[in-house]
């Protein structure tokens, strides 16, 4: 089943009086339940994509439809709602709230959703376990490696069982064993989740 659908999505920026096209004329479908991986050098549009993709920036042209609906045409309220519930996001670099512990954190998606309090405790907390962070659940992003607050962010991306996830280098932070557990999560979030 087609859950998006990209029709000559261009992004362009301005700086400095200069137009720099970070995508030009994209068309795509993105398939419920299939895991996509995006490769390419560093400035090919990558993270633009998957921006675009979670609602959280405009394409300059085109269309971005999520579920046959224009994402972009969406009541700001109903776009703030799908993101929340329905899109889990690992960014490149965590934007975790630093006065929050990981456990905060990862809860955070879930106070958004006013969703109780000790399930949303239950759940962060069998996240931060998978993750390989049982012992650090207490601590603040800033008493964290930078691989451990990827994990912080992989876990808040997975806490409200969202239905896609879409995770921009989540693993560039981490050692190979551990980025292969972190694969391996979201593998299995696909695959037995639908995701």
């Amino acid at each position: 089943m087609e859950l998006f659908k990209l029709n000559n999505v261009s992004k362009t920026f301005r700086m400095d009086g200069d137009e720099i096209h970070a995508l030009k004329n994209v068309s795509v479908t993105f398939d419920a339940g299939d895991m996509t991986v995006v490769l390419g050098p560093s400035g090919s549009g990558k993270s633009t994509l998957l921006t675009l993709l979670g609602g959280l920036s405009c394409p300059s042209d085109g269309e971005v439809e999520y579920r046959g609906r224009s994402l972009y045409h969406l009541p700001g309220a109903e776009l703030a709602a799908i993101r929340n519930k329905s899109f889990g996001f690992v960014f490149q670099f965590h934007y975790l709230m630093p006065e929050l512990s990981a456990l905060e954190n990862v809860m955070l998606p879930c106070r958004i959703q006013r969703i109780a309090s000790q399930e949303s405790a239950q759940r962060a907390e069998e996240l931060l376990c998978l993750v390989g962070l049982k012992d650090r659940m207490d601590h603040k992003p800033g008493e964290m490696s930078g691989g451990e607050a990827q994990r912080v962010a992989v876990a808040r991306a997975l806490v409200n069982r969202p239905e896609v996830v879409l995770a921009d280098e989540p693993t560039g932070n981490l050692d190979i064993h551990t980025a292969e557990g972190i694969h391996d999560i979201l593998w299995n979030s696909c695959q037995k989740e639908g995701r």
